[in-house]
């Protein structure tokens, strides 16, 4: 019994820990900024937008893409036309996005992205991936151009949310917030990559269209993070090796969900990818651990492991009332459990930025057990997750977030 105790806490106390750490070396990092200004050289971009049945947002994404200050010749925009209806692609033919009509059995992001890039003639520098409900800062492809010309061709942009209006949205740029403070700038800090997000992702282009062709199924991001922490398709490209650089004052705004139905669906999503991929590519774990690749190890193995941070806040919620309850026939005494919340609690407060406390936190916390709940649920209905599509769709056109300041 008191074996099973150990480890029914040590467990948690490692991703507490890990958090903890990677939290801590983000908060004293010094904080990176680019140099924008108009250089002598100019990087050619596309901007890869996939869009699946999202006729509601796609023509105002487009007209914003058109706006960056960049010049026009240099930058393509592309939206991968998925199950859209006809008079959107009409009106889509009327810009200057070049608009590529793709048709699946059953369609994935990576199948979309795979099939644009086999039909484009031209030859780019760098692929900006970015959703369709994705709105890129008006000096995103300026700040790009920037690293490219300093070398860093494999970069994940800040994704912040364009929309905190109801408190499942609210909860979801917490979310959000933490995330790019521990897994992506706190990631840097420690010497390894960052994790991807799925958009406002930049790559060298001839790497990221290499990458799509190996890929083929959901949970796109997760892949295409762990062949590049593989260092592999480098050599094999004759591409200089890199590791996911974090470019934190470039921003992409990301429409959150705001109703509990989005959330579950997103989330299944999720976790279906984390969980398969773990299985799927653990020779490759193997291997990495035998080479001290500890980039493809924290990538793969810790990130596809770590439980969700809603599960794990709700597991030390839970237990440490047990062992008020029953301590006396226990073996590790009650405090140990409390220290343990409170240095979660910390790893997942240090990051949000005061303003967010003053305005939005008590409809974060009323929400919180909603979707801890939904979390709980999804566990135990996953099946087919992994190899079906599950859309979430968009609505929102403009920005409007007030913590964007704040959280810089």
């Amino acid at each position: 019994m008191t074996v099973i105790e150990v480890m029914l806490f040590a467990v948690p106390a490692f991703w507490v820990l890990y958090n903890l750490i990677f939290c801590l070396a983000a908060t004293f990092a010094g904080k990176k900024k680019s140099n924008t200004p108009y250089p002598e050289a100019s990087r050619r971009f596309v901007i890869l937008v996939p869009a699946y049945k999202e006729d509601g947002i796609i023509l105002s994404t487009v007209q914003a893409h058109e706006a960056l200050h960049y010049p026009r010749e240099l930058y393509d925009i592309v939206v991968i036309a998925d199950s859209l209806q006809p008079a959107t692609i009409q009106a889509l033919q009327a810009t200057s996005a070049i608009v590529i009509p793709v048709y699946f059995e059953r369609s994935t992001k990576a199948k979309a992205l795979h099939a644009a890039m086999n039909q484009l003639e031209k030859s780019y520098d760098g692929a900006v991936i970015s959703d369709a409900d994705n709105l890129l800062d008006a000096d995103f492809l300026l700040k790009m151009n920037q690293a490219f010309l300093e070398g860093h061709e494999v970069i994940q942009a800040r994704r912040v949310a364009k929309n905190i209006d109801t408190p499942f949205a609210i909860l979801d740029t917490a979310n959000e917030i933490i995330s790019n403070h521990i897994y992506r700038r706190g990631s840097n800090a420690m010497g390894l990559s960052s994790s991807v997000i799925g958009s406002g992702m930049v790559f060298n282009y001839r790497l990221v269209r290499e990458i799509f062709s190996r890929i083929d199924g959901t949970g796109e991001d997760k892949i295409l993070q762990m062949i590049i922490a593989e260092k592999k398709i480098f050599a094999e490209l004759g591409l200089p090796v890199q590791s996911i650089y974090y470019m934190e004052d470039a921003l992409v705004f990301d429409e959150k969900i705001d109703n509990p139905a989005a959330f579950a669906r997103q989330r299944k999503r999720w976790l279906a990818a984390q969980y398969s991929y773990l299985w799927e590519y653990r020779k490759n774990g193997w291997d990495a651990l035998r080479k001290g690749n500890f980039d493809y190890l924290n990538l793969f193995l810790c990130h596809n492991l770590m439980p969700p941070r809603m599960l794990l806040l709700a597991y030390l919620t839970f237990i440490p009332v047990i062992y008020f309850i029953f301590g006396a026939y226990l073996f590790i005494p009650y405090w140990c459990w409390l220290i343990l919340w409170s240095l979660n609690a910390a790893s997942l407060l240090l990051p949000i930025p005061r303003k967010f406390f003053s305005r939005y936190f008590v409809q974060a916390v009323i929400s919180l057990p909603r979707a801890i709940g939904i979390m709980v649920g999804l566990l135990f209905r996953l099946k087919g997750a992994g190899t079906s599509f599950i859309h979430t769709s968009h609505h929102k056109t403009a920005v409007n977030n007030p913590l964007v300041d704040a959280e810089s």
